[in-house]
């Protein structure tokens, strides 16, 4: 029996595309990792990040030992170009919270979708005046507000660290 060679090629062609199907990852079969996320601030709404890397071998130590997960020591991110660096204010001290030093969490410029948005970030160290009067803030005008109010000092140790974002408002990877 003859087969037409056009039966023939679309049999090749639909047996190749059920082959090449079995083979990919089904949608439960994606790999997938977990990684603890800090909670944190950005123009006011909840968001949620991970640290991954960072160029002070101390930041990095302190921040895998407070996640619990490696955070990898990467001395040059400390020469990223200024336009790939956005801040992240960091407390040093203030509210009590979950941050690096105990106080409230990080507050981020430039959430994904902004303009400015990067993973990197420049370590922005806010310490109040006066402990007392500490209050919790929620997006970079309020600290920058209350630096200029004389409330709090804001310090730059030249520290980046990789901390992209994983829930935000409006996103989630």
């Amino acid at each position: 029996m003859k087969v037409n060679p056009s039966i023939r090629i679309l049999f090749v062609a639909l047996a190749a595309m059920a082959i090449l199907a079995a083979c990919a990852p089904q949608a439960g079969q994606i790999p997938t990792a977990a990684l603890p996320a800090g909670k944190a601030w950005a123009e006011g709404k909840e968001i949620f990040f991970v640290h991954t890397e960072a160029s002070d071998p101390g930041v990095a130590e302190k921040l895998t030992n407070m996640m619990k997960s490696p955070v990898f020591l990467v001395p040059a991110l400390a020469k990223a170009p200024a336009e790939s660096v956005a801040p992240v204010y960091v407390f040093e001290n203030g509210v009590t919270g979950k941050g690096p030093f105990g106080f409230q969490g990080d507050v981020f410029p430039n959430p994904p979708g902004a303009a400015g948005y990067t993973p990197l970030r420049s370590i922005h160290l806010v310490k109040w005046a006066d402990p007392a009067k500490a209050r919790e803030l929620k997006s970079a005008a309020e600290v920058l507000a209350a630096q200029k109010a004389g409330e709090v000092t804001i310090t730059q140790p030249g520290v980046v660290v990789n901390m992209p974002f994983v829930v935000w408002d409006g996103g989630k990877r």
